[in-house]
């Protein structure tokens, strides 16, 4: 998802889709521990885009608190 497709979300809707995320990661770790991942670049990808989602879901709460 592209950043100012972030930026256009609601600071609901970026939590959601961070839980989201959050669980995805956690099911990925469960399949890399276990054996079934096979390409392990997506749990790399993954933990990228979480903390895009939370470096973005930070900058509108400080936004929103500065008002």
């Amino acid at each position: 998802m592209k950043t100012s497709e972030i930026r256009a979300m609601t600071v609901d809707e970026i939590k959601h889709k961070v839980d989201e995320m959050k669980s995805n990661l956690m099911h990925l770790r469960f399949q890399r521990k276990i054996g079934q991942l096979t390409d392990f670049s997506k749990f790399k990808l993954e933990k990228k885009e979480i903390a895009r989602f939370l470096t973005i879901l930070t900058e509108k709460e400080n936004k929103d608190g500065k008002k």
